[in-house]
């Protein structure tokens, strides 16, 4: 995992929104739809941006029945 500081733009805005509102373990996860919400984002661009997270090792995605769930790795 990197550190959060090399995070710019949607990237960082996402993330800290995500720690805002609590999305930080498995439990409490979010979605892309919650997320898009208060971030205020396109949801294409919150896609992408939780997809470069996860590929960057900050946010893991979980499959869920109806909705995919995000939470922030510690």
């Amino acid at each position: 995992m990197g550190d959060v500081a090399e995070l710019n733009g949607n990237l960082l805005k996402i993330y800290k929104a995500m720690q805002e509102m609590g999305y930080t373990t498995e439990e409490k996860m979010g979605t892309a739809e919650r997320i898009t919400t208060s971030t205020k984002l396109p949801k294409n661009m919150v896609m992408n941006s939780l997809q470069e997270l996860q590929n960057r090792g900050f946010v893991r995605r979980k499959v869920r029945e109806k909705a995919a769930g995000y939470y922030i790795v510690a």
